[in-house]
């Protein structure tokens, strides 16, 4: 029985093994042949179509290359012309002593020189004058030409029928077959009897490279000439009267075209050619590119030979090596079903082993796919939170260890990282400029937070952001301990803060924490660049504040002076019920705050004792409020706003109107406008000896119902209004004068004795201990 079984075993296995040997040899044949036919199918296009493709974009590019140079050279012959009909090469050079007049001679040589250094290809920019006296030449220093041979050749480019023309010549009588490529144009422009000439002389090796660029291949040649035979330039040793440079004529001619191209045999080897024709200014000109066509073909030729040879050499080595591999490849094969299966039997119905891998695969693999898209969906939420509760200072119970290992979870980098906190805040959403209005802040905030997330992504290796929804975001940066971090960290700002002003039209603030190794002070670190966010110019414009920095360098303070006058009148417009004159001094007293450079937590804190002051006259009004708010928090909603023209708007609409609007309930204009009177009264005469009597007598009224509808109006009786008004001068006098008591309860219609009580009483301190301590604030 155990023998049948084995036998059984054996002829399964053996029956699958040739089967899959057989498979393997078959697929190696068929992978073989593409690769011969491919290296056949090459090797014969080489030899027809191939071959005329490659000559096709060979003449193309060497078209291109020429039109290129053509460029160049117009661009050299406008150069000069414009050169030449300068006011500086007019008619005065030809009665001009350069000896005595040595600035003109300085401002010639000046402009040739920035004229040489125009182009790479010149040699030297010159400038000859002629004459029956003595003849100069700027080349580009000035010179007084006294040899007869060097005149002669200078000379004869003024005898020619053509303003502006090519030529070729030796300027060295010494060495008269040493030939430059030379552009001259005769001065004056335009004129019929020109007395001089400005010319470039260009560099022979830069010209040498120049025709160079038309043979993209070694062997190679390529040359110019003028129709009239006057110039020649060539890259080969060929003369212009050679046998191969008459063989390229004659083909020329032959061809009858102006431009085209040729093969041409030349001592057992094919060229092909390209010429064709520049328009220069006073002649046309032919150049001429031959390149051996073997050059052109020859990789290719090769390339398909290997291709063909390696092909060949594969197909006898796959048979090879799959006869030898096949008899253990079947081996891992049998393992990867014992694990697959677990133990359990194969199943009768099934085709093949592989079928029953792939089943096993796809059912794996769906598995994992639905494991991992569950986790990739969740992780950026689980990280979200997590650095949210982190920032926030919610995971102080947990230890460095705990939360290592729950960021190591989390799929971040840790191990000897350092962190560094931003705070993002963005200002200006009020700007002229902006696209959006207040109550678009998370939309806002939701754009800049993908703008950081993005930039973010392309600078640091790990980095995640926290959209706060109030114009701020926080990103955490996790960096490499020992790298330096600074150069990236301006590079981001400044991109970002581009990117916020140019899409967003609004303003950025980054504030930047100082590094921290440890997981535990990634909070204390977010305070910092919070508050650090808040210590910004209270102006909308870019800012960003480094930590580091900051802790490095030492921070300096400057002291904001409180505009007490402003709110004093401030509250005065309220209580009278002056609406547009209290919003015009509420605009001024927020100016006022915020002047040159104060920080946005001053001024913040200034808005805030100015809605203290409100509230308090507000009580003192007699109203409650509480009730004239609604119960809302005024403190918390005020400190949430950053731009001054939302805290103008906000202070108008959520503080002054429902104010004015109650005044309006309880009072008629005429009593205001009579009390209004009497305060203006008192402002201006408050230094005097004043009574009731006097200010009823003042604005046409009895002192009794002055003094009720004072009380009513103001909520203060009339004597407290005044000595309110005297106090506060007082005060300020004291603060900021170096008056003597006396002269200080002069000034505010006091007696020196009367003073000091009626000081002590309503401060608390005598006029002395109050300057002591302000002076020393």
């Amino acid at each position: 029985m155990k023998s049948k079984l084995g036998n059984r075993k054996k002829n399964r296995n053996g029956r699958k093994g040739r089967f899959y040997r057989k498979s393997l040899i078959s697929i190696l044949i068929v992978a073989s042949i593409p690769g011969l036919i491919t290296g056949a199918v090459v090797y014969w296009m080489t030899g027809g179509k191939l071959e005329s493709e490659l000559l096709y974009l060979h003449n193309k590019q060497i078209e291109q290359r020429a039109r290129n140079i053509d460029a160049q050279l117009t661009n050299l012959e406008l150069m000069l012309s414009h050169w030449a009909f300068d006011t500086k090469f007019d008619y005065s050079l030809g009665s001009r002593n350069f000896i005595r007049d040595f600035e003109k001679a300085h401002d010639i040589t000046k402009t040739l020189l920035v004229m040489q250094g125009s182009n790479t290809m010149n040699k030297l920019v010159g400038l000859y004058l002629g004459g029956e006296e003595q003849p100069v030449l700027f080349d580009p220093e000035y010179a007084l030409l006294t040899s007869k041979s060097v005149k002669d050749i200078y000379e004869e480019l003024l005898h020619s029928d053509k303003v502006t023309y090519w030529t070729q010549k030796a300027f060295d009588y010494q060495r008269p077959a040493l030939k430059d490529l030379t552009l001259v144009h005769l001065i004056p422009g335009g004129s019929l009897k020109p007395f001089g000439a400005l010319l470039i002389r260009l560099d022979n090796e830069k010209v040498g490279d120049m025709l160079r660029t038309m043979t993209p291949y070694d062997g190679g040649q390529t040359l110019f000439m003028q129709d009239n035979g006057q110039l020649y330039a060539s890259t080969g040793e060929n003369a212009a009267d050679s046998p191969f440079v008459d063989a390229l004529k004659e083909g020329m001619a032959a061809s009858g075209s102006k431009q085209g191209s040729f093969f041409l045999e030349w001592k057992g080897s094919t060229y092909t050619v390209t010429y064709g024709k520049f328009s220069r200014i006073s002649d046309d000109w032919t150049y001429v590119s031959a390149s051996p066509i073997s050059s052109i073909t020859a990789p290719v030729v090769f390339i398909s030979k290997m291709i063909f040879a390696v092909s060949l050499s594969a197909l006898l080595l796959a048979a090879l090596l799959g006869w030898l591999a096949s008899r253990s490849i079947y081996s891992p094969v049998n393992r990867l079903m014992t694990v697959l299966l677990a133990g359990k039997a194969l199943p009768h119905a099934q085709d093949d082993e592989f079928s029953l891998i792939e089943r096993q695969w796809h059912n794996l693999n769906r598995e994992s796919t639905e494991l991992h898209s569950k986790l990739t969906e969740q992780l950026p939420y689980v990280k979200e939170s997590f650095l949210h509760q982190l920032l926030q200072g919610y995971l102080y119970a947990y230890s460095e260890e705990d939360l290592l290992g729950r960021m190591e979870r989390y799929k971040w980098e840790v191990n000897n990282r350092c962190f560094v906190v931003l705070y993002v805040q963005l200002t200006g959403i009020t700007s002229l400029e902006g696209k959006f209005k207040y109550g678009d802040e998370g939309l806002v905030t939701f754009a800049a937070v993908n703008m950081v997330e993005e930039l973010a992504a392309q600078y640091f290796e790990q980095s995640k952001t926290i959209n706060f929804h109030d114009l701020a975001a926080g990103l955490l940066l996790i960096m490499p301990k020992d790298a330096s971090y600074r150069e990236e960290l301006q590079a981001f700002s400044e991109e970002l803060t581009h990117a916020v002003n140019l899409i967003l039209k609004m303003r950025l603030t980054i504030a930047i924490s100082a590094p921290t190794s440890a997981i535990t002070n990634i909070p204390l670190a977010f305070e910092e660049a919070k508050h650090a966010a808040s210590q910004r110019d209270f102006e909308n414009e870019n800012q960003m504040i480094d930590m580091g920095q900051l802790h490095a360098n030492g921070e300096g303070i400057t002291e904001q002076q409180y505009p007490f006058s402003l709110e004093r009148e401030f509250i005065q417009a309220l209580r009278t019920g002056q609406g547009s004159d209290a919003y015009e001094l509420l605009h001024a007293f927020l100016e006022a705050l915020s002047y040159k450079g104060a920080k946005a937590v001053d001024v913040q804190q200034g808005m805030l004792h100015l809605l203290g002051s409100v509230q308090h006259a507000i009580m003192v009004s007699g109203i409650q409020p509480t009730r004239l708010f609604k119960c809302v928090n005024m403190y918390e909603q005020l400190s949430q706003i950053r731009e001054p023209q939302l805290i103008l708007t906000w202070f108008q609409e959520r503080v002054c109107l429902p104010f004015l609007e109650e005044l309006g309930s309880r009072s008629d204009s005429q009593v205001k406008r009579l009390i209004e009177q009497a305060m203006i009264y008192l402002q201006q005469n408050y230094m005097n000896d004043i009574s009731l009597d006097n200010c009823a007598d003042f604005i046409g009224t009895n002192p009794f119902f002055l003094s009720k509808s004072f009380k009513q109006v103001t909520g203060k009786n009339f004597i407290d209004y005044l000595t309110g008004l005297r106090m506060d001068k007082a005060k300020e006098l004291l603060r900021e004068s170096g008056l003597k008591i006396n002269d200080v309860a002069e000034q505010v219609g006091y007696q020196h004795s009367y003073f000091n009580r009626i000081f002590k009483k309503s401060e608390g301190m005598t006029p002395s201990r109050y300057r002591e301590l302000s002076q020393a604030e």
